[in-house]
């Protein structure tokens, strides 16, 4: 969707606090070409909103818990990704690199001024490209690029769309994760299967340290949930785990499950 310059610009507030949800949303109400079409109080409800409301703008926390702002955009469809605007309690280095790749941002407490030369660069914005095509596409590659550079604490849920819903699938209960492009497959301690779009070198690096194993390029496994290694021809394995699942370990790999698994 897109405005022209000097048209409503309808936006999409999502932050966890509702002080500064409410603060915020009072600031926008006092601007003559924005109409707030929608808040949330967390990630899950802000894409039900966006995906529901098409706004032009979506102003979202980053710390909101579980499905954070970087989170929203993971789990919107790539051609409901309004403009972004992040707010921010932290000048960080997430900030930086929004900023380097054109995503605008907000440090709280924001301020009219500010909230009005983000509103501004909206307009311009939608103005010249489509907001869910090269802008979306645009979004989620920084987001990629932010991820790469920050620490967070290990997931302990991870949010996979399903349909208009979005599910956590619980840690400890994953199995394995297979890569198919890019797409996780990810499989449960109870069979059941899910898919998101996400890295396997990402989402591995918030998994747990020490309760996953890197079985190829394309395939981790929980440890504990491995019954079974059968050496292979080439100094390789086959892992088979209590999924019933069986995984074939690279011979770059191999080392390292020798190490890790068959040693006492």
């Amino acid at each position: 969707m897109s405005a022209e310059q000097g048209s409503i610009l309808r936006v999409v507030v999502a932050d966890d606090e509702r002080p500064a949800r409410a603060y915020l949303v009072e600031l926008l109400r006092t601007c003559d070409d924005v109409r707030v079409v929608g808040e949330a109080s967390d990630g899950a409800e802000a894409v039900a909103v966006i995906e529901r409301e098409r706004p032009d703008l979506a102003l979202l926390d980053l710390q909101m818990p579980e499905v954070d702002g970087l989170g929203v955009v993971r789990l919107l469809r790539r051609d409901r990704i309004p403009l972004i605007a992040f707010v921010t309690a932290y000048d960080d280095y997430a900030v930086r690199a929004f900023e380097a790749n054109a995503i605008d941002y907000l440090l709280k407490p924001v301020d009219s001024p500010r909230l009005r030369r983000t509103l501004m660069r909206a307009h311009e914005r939608l103005d010249r490209v489509d907001a869910g095509g090269a802008e979306g596409a645009a979004t989620v590659s920084a987001i990629a690029v932010i991820e790469a550079g920050r620490t967070v604490e290990p997931l302990r849920r991870i949010p996979v769309r399903r349909r208009d819903d979005i599910v956590f699938v619980p840690v400890p209960t994953l199995i394995t994760v297979i890569a198919d492009g890019e797409l996780l497959h990810l499989t449960v301690a109870s069979g059941e299967r899910h898919t998101i779009s996400y890295r396997l070198k990402d989402l591995e690096a918030r998994l747990p340290h020490l309760e996953f194993v890197r079985l190829s390029r394309s395939a981790l496994a929980r440890i504990d949930a491995i019954q079974k290694v059968s050496p292979m021809p080439g100094g390789t394995y086959l892992v088979t785990l209590v999924s019933g699942q069986k995984l074939g370990v690279s011979r770059l790999r191999a080392r390292v499950i020798r190490e890790q698994l068959l040693k006492l």
